[in-house]
């Protein structure tokens, strides 16, 4: 049995994918990846597959460079992994 949490994850992530690339869908699924507190003190841009971020400054930098193996994991949960193979601060 799945729980429910795994399920709708699964199902934001797919629906997430299918969508084209836009700066939009970029910054939802940062969004959902690092949550709404991180998500306003920073901008992504998605190139090549690298995620660039930008942080308002050097605290949520830290803060970033910290959890990156997490929010690597997030994003190319919700992108694909050959979409995000990477993130740059």
């Amino acid at each position: 049995m799945q729980s429910i949490q795994n399920f709708s994850s699964g199902v934001i992530a797919e629906i997430i994918r299918r969508q084209p690339a836009s700066k939009e869908k970029t910054g939802f699924a940062w969004q959902l990846a690092v949550g709404p507190a991180l998500a306003r003190v920073t901008s992504v841009d998605l190139r090549d597959g690298v995620l660039f971020v930008v942080a308002r400054d050097d605290r949520w930098l830290k803060e970033i460079a910290r959890a990156t193996p997490a929010i690597l994991a997030k994003m190319q949960h919700l992108l694909g992994e050959q979409a995000v193979r990477t993130i740059r601060t």
